[in-house]
């Protein structure tokens, strides 16, 4: 069985091809959301989604989010006692969600189309794939999450020519892309965007603008007093879209206070956010080539496009009124099981040829006369930005010494001029005559497919020799020695049993929900965990639904009740 994931920075989820259609698949909480969110508990078992929030809410240390960010970087998260690289923490929650769709489909699931940024360069592209792969999965393709998003708004259904711009603000990144869909073809204009920028950013602003008016600092603050105004902050940012004025309560350094804030202040504040999403659009649209009078559609995707101010902005930018009748947090998951199907060949969906472009510029390093004498370290670009693959493009160099006898090409990608801020991805390497500088001749070639294969060849004229290398998403593919010897290295950290999730999240909850109460509401928590846990340990299966359905609903009450005072 085939599913497509959207692995998401804030919330992920898993979708399946049937009958025609895209299905979302529930997880073991019965939501279809799962919070990118892992923590690591005192039994050392790893805990994913809405559990990981509630643990890590009393355990900040022992808690992991946003890990998305980092993916293909050397940082680590430190949970507890145990260290954990991005995509091991992203393996951990496809884990999951491969459980879920098993438990759900009633049988193996071994392969996905797993969704990543339009912007990912190729290091975070390879990293998601690795993710799947430590978690058991063969990822088959990784689709950028706009194209997946406008398979799944139905881009092309009426078979007439579109040009469609995709806005996805994330939880923690932002694309734009630029398609084109005509004769069955969806052909990718341009691309941009920001990997550090979402949702998550705007309810800091909120999370800023809390403690500016309480006069507090966030060096003065534990984790898990961090982590509650975080929660608070979101909950506002929410309410904002039915309300021009919030309040947010709560005691902050056992002492309480209760502070409003305007829609107006708040969009204000948010300018430098805006300011950052413009840019990405207005590079989108000059590398595409047109105008604001050649969008025909404007499509939202992503939980963070649900703000007014966003949709807002979006209108009065590109002077289109956006498409968002598909559910924004979950089109990219729909969007990837609708290319499960075409990818079956299913009769009951048109076959979509998808065609794309190089998110980043391709060249290598040279060295440059600037005026006054030679500078090493400059970026040559062969393969431009938004060039539409497959292409092939060749570029002649020339020594650069005396006597020189070998040429050492590093195959670069990025936009910087100078070769060290661009991300080096291989290197070849050719033996040359030694001759005066400048008189050898050597042609580079880089070749671009489909697959996100690149073939570098290296060819020194006055020989023919020919130096060639690949440089594919397979290159750094975890082999099944390296998988298991990484799977046995974290053997010992189990994640939590699927059939005592449910009731391991509701113990949970009433824990955290303990420690942030006082007074009565203390007992009452405390009875209705001892309850709970006495049918656990002696109740039938019926006896424990009906305890755990009774005690999460009186919980859930508490936790409203507590927020309740928060927005007006």
């Amino acid at each position: 069985m085939i599913v497509g994931i959207d692995l998401g920075t804030t919330n992920s989820l898993v979708a399946y091809y049937k009958d025609g259609e895209a299905h979302l698949i529930p997880n073991r909480l019965g939501e279809y959301l799962t919070p990118s969110v892992i923590s690591v508990n005192e039994k050392d078992e790893i805990l994913v989604g809405e559990i990981a929030k509630e643990y890590g809410a009393l355990h900040p240390s022992s808690m992991a989010r946003t890990f998305k960010r980092n993916m293909g970087t050397n940082h680590t998260y430190l949970l507890g006692m145990h260290e954990f690289s991005a995509e091991e923490l992203s393996s951990f929650v496809l884990k999951s969600l491969k459980e879920d769709a098993e438990a759900y489909l009633m049988e193996d699931v071994e392969e996905a189309i797993i969704s990543v940024p339009a912007y990912f360069n190729d290091k975070q592209r390879k990293a998601t794939k690795r993710a799947g792969e430590l978690a058991g999965l063969k990822v088959s393709r990784i689709i950028n999450e706009p194209t997946a998003a406008a398979i799944s708004y139905g881009v092309g259904d009426e078979d007439k020519m579109e040009r469609v711009l995709v806005f996805d603000l994330g939880g923690g990144t932002f694309d734009v892309s630029i398609l084109e869909y005509f004769c069955s073809i969806m052909e990718v204009h341009a691309i941009a965007g920001d990997n550090h920028l979402g949702g998550e950013d705007f309810t800091n602003v909120l999370v800023d603008m809390f403690l500016k008016q309480i006069h507090v600092n966030r060096d003065d603050l534990d984790l898990i007093t961090m982590n509650r105004i975080y929660k608070e902050a979101e909950k506002a940012k929410i309410s904002f879209s039915k309300n021009k004025t919030v309040t947010i309560a709560m005691d902050v350094n056992s002492v309480y206070y209760e502070e409003d804030f305007e829609l107006e202040d708040y969009e204000k504040e948010c300018l430098p956010l805006l300011e950052r999403i413009r840019k990405p659009i207005e590079k989108s649209i000059y590398d595409a080539k047109i105008t604001l009078e050649d969008i025909d559609r404007v499509l939202l995707v992503g939980g963070a496009s649900r703000m007014p101010m966003i949709r807002s902005f979006v209108r009065k930018m590109l002077k289109v009124y956006p498409d968002y009748f598909v559910d924004p947090d979950t089109s990219v998951a729909q969007g990837c099981a609708l290319q499960c199907g075409m990818k079956a060949r299913d009769k009951q969906i048109e076959e979509m040829i998808l065609t794309d472009v190089c998110p980043f510029t391709l060249g290598c390093e040279v060295i440059r006369y600037n005026g006054a004498f030679e500078e090493s370290g400059h970026f040559l670009p062969i393969i431009e930005r938004n060039t539409v693959i497959p292409v092939s493009k060749k570029q002649t160099v020339y020594t650069a010494y005396d006597d020189q006898e070998r040429v050492n090409v590093k195959v670069l990608q990025g936009e910087s001029r100078m070769a060290r801020n661009n991300l080096l991805i291989g290197q070849v390497s050719v033996e040359v005559p030694r001759a005066p500088r400048g008189e050898e001749a050597i042609d580079i070639t880089y070749t671009y497919d489909v697959n996100s294969l690149l073939e570098v060849e290296v060819e020194v004229v006055s020989t023919q020799e020919k130096k060639k290398i690949i440089i594919q998403n397979e290159e750094n593919k975890v082999s099944e020695e390296e998988a298991q010897a990484r799977l046995e290295k974290l053997q010992y950290l189990k994640q939590n049993p699927r059939e005592d999730e449910e009731n391991y999240f509701v113990i949970t909850k009433g824990n955290r929900l303990y420690e942030q109460s006082i007074g009565k509401d203390r007992d009452i928590i405390e009875k209705a965990l001892e309850n709970f846990e006495h049918v656990l340990a002696n109740g039938s299966r019926l006896e424990i639904e009906r305890a755990r359905k009774r005690t999460l609903e009186l919980f859930e009450d508490m936790d409203h009740q507590e927020s309740v005072g928060y927005f007006s």
